[in-house]
């Protein structure tokens, strides 16, 4: 059974890319992929500062990501460049820290015209780390995914589509899937079937 190691990069819980992470973790658990999921508040800021590879919080995340075949890495967008905490974290990583792993980049921002931000900021930063394959990202804005009273996170229906089929592809590249074994284009039609609901 395959193990999936998310982290948030936004430095608040209630930020729409955790929220849009929280979701695709749970269409994840659904078909029995365990989640190892960290955010930036699991580390101590100084630990991040001054890249402190021996800080106990970031060897627990090297061990988590070194044992888990795939990632998920959520995060805010700000003028065109994704958290700066994030950066911090990953540069903590070993240099071929995701050489087996499959990658999904998860991004928010507040207009269209940060959308590139994944493909020529994020996505670089995964490749230096020799992912072994990087799922297609998303980017969404805020008019797409709106907070409701009752704390869930409501998706327009272009991205929920996104969605699904980028945890499709991902879960299709991971070595050992366990229980899913079936073709991204399968498991996109079992899962509209099925009404999955989160």
């Amino acid at each position: 059974m395959s193990t999936i190691v998310t982290l948030s990069g936004s430095p608040s819980a209630k930020s729409r890319s955790h929220g849009l992470l929280t979701r695709a973790s749970r269409l994840l658990e659904s078909y029995g992929i365990t989640i190892r999921p960290f955010t930036l508040g699991d580390f101590d800021a100084e630990a991040l500062l001054y890249g402190k590879f021996d800080d106990p919080a970031v060897i627990a995340f090297q061990k988590a990501v070194a044992d888990a075949e795939g990632l998920i890495v959520a995060t805010p967008v700000y003028k065109a460049a994704y958290s700066g905490a994030l950066k911090l974290l990953l540069d903590l990583l070993p240099e071929r820290a995701l050489h087996h792993h499959a990658v999904l980049p998860l991004a928010t921002g507040g207009s269209p015209s940060h959308m590139l931000a994944v493909d020529y900021a994020l996505q670089p930063v995964l490749t230096s780390l020799k992912a072994r394959h990087i799922v297609g990202g998303i980017y969404a804005t805020e008019r797409e995914l709106t907070w409701r009273d009752d704390g869930y996170l409501e998706l327009t229906l272009e991205i929920e589509q996104r969605l699904t089929q980028a945890v499709s592809r991902l879960l299709a590249h991971l070595p050992d899937p366990g229980q899913v074994l079936l073709h991204p284009d399968q498991l996109n039609r079992q899962i509209r079937e099925a009404r999955i609901s989160f």
